[in-house]
C-alpha cells in the first residue's frame, strides 16, 4: 500500500485568541492521519500563545514573530512545510469532518487535478450558519472576468505547483488568494467538489472581503498584470462595484449584523 501524501496546513494569526482554539482544534481532529500543522503568530498579546503551547506537542512548528501581513505569514509557514499538499486556514476558520482525507482521495485519484476545492458555509461570531458560500466551478478564463467562486477555507493544491508559481504576493491585502488562483489555474486544472469542507467566518474584528474599496483595486492589479483589457467583463464589474460598492456592503452588514 502506498504511503499517504503528507498534508501541510498553516495557521496565520495575530490576536485571535477567542477563535484560535477552535480553528487549532478543527485542523487537528482531523481524521487524516499523515498531516504538519504549523501556527505563525504575529506576536499576538491576547492569550494566544497560550493556546498555542497547550497544543504545541501535536504541532510541527510554530513561530510568533512580527510579520508583513497575513499574506507574509502564510508564506512563512509553507516555507517550514514539507508536505505534499498544502492548504491554510485562517485563525477563525474550521474545518469540516473529513475535509482533509476528502480532499487527498481526490487529489490522488486525480493527478491531472493541481487543486481541489469544495464548499464553505458562512457563521457568525458565534458559529451560527449565516449562508452557503456562492461556490462553483472556474477556470483561469472566469477568473479573468472576476468570477472567484473560491472559498479559500476549503482548498488544497499539489505542492509542486505552490513551488513552480508561488509564494503569495505580500503587497496584497485582500487579494493574495485571488492572485494565486489565477497563477494556479493558468498552469493547471482546478476542481469543485459540491461538498461541504470548511466554515469562513464572519465578525467585526475579521478582515473580510466585505470592503470592496480595497478588494477589486487589488483584484484589477492582477488583472492588468495578466494582460486584461480595460474593455473587459472584468473592469465593467471593477466600474459596477465602484458605483454600487458602499450600498453593496451596507447591505451584506445586515444581512451579517456587523
Amino acid at each position: 500500500m502506498e504511503k499517504e501524501p503528507l498534508v501541510s496546513i498553516v495557521t496565520p494569526s495575530y490576536n485571535q485568541a477567542r477563535f484560535l482554539e477552535s480553528t487549532m482544534q478543527s485542523v487537528l481532529n482531523q481524521d487524516y492521519p499523515s498531516l504538519e500543522y504549523i501556527i505563525v503568530d504575529g506576536e499576538s498579546t491576547d492569550g494566544s500563545l497560550e493556546i498555542i503551547k497547550r497544543y504545541e506537542s501535536k504541532l510541527a512548528t510554530w513561530i510568533s514573530e512580527p510579520d508583513q501581513g497575513q499574506s507574509d505569514a502564510i508564506n512563512k509557514g509553507f516555507s517550514l512545510s514539507r508536505g505534499d499538499i498544502m492548504a491554510w486556514l485562517n485563525s477563525d476558520d474550521l474545518y469540516y469532518p473529513s475535509a482533509v482525507s476528502k480532499a487527498v482521495e481526490f487529489l490522488c485519484a486525480n493527478p491531472h487535478v493541481g487543486m481541489v476545492y469544495g464548499d464553505t458555509d458562512i457563521i457568525d461570531e458565534n458559529g451560527q450558519i449565516l449562508e452557503l458560500f456562492n461556490t462553483r466551478q472556474t477556470s483561469y478564463q472566469k477568473l479573468m472576468r472576476g468570477s472567484v467562486y473560491i472559498p479559500q477555507s476549503a482548498t488544497f493544491w499539489r505542492r509542486e505547483l505552490w513551488n513552480q508559481v508561488g509564494p503569495l504576493d505580500i503587497s496584497l491585502y485582500f487579494a493574495m488568494d485571488y492572485d494565486l488562483w489565477v497563477r494556479f489555474a493558468k498552469e493547471t486544472q482546478i476542481q469543485y467538489i459540491p461538498t461541504l469542507w470548511a466554515s469562513f467566518r464572519i465578525h467585526r474584528e475579521g478582515k473580510t472581503t466585505l470592503s470592496d474599496d480595497r478588494c477589486w483595486p487589488e483584484m484589477r492589479r492582477v488583472h492588468q498584470r495578466e494582460g486584461g483589457s480595460v474593455f473587459s467583463i472584468f473592469m465593467a464589474k471593477f466600474t459596477l462595484r465602484r458605483i454600487l460598492g458602499p450600498f453593496w456592503n451596507w447591505i451584506k452588514k445586515k444581512r451579517y449584523n456587523l
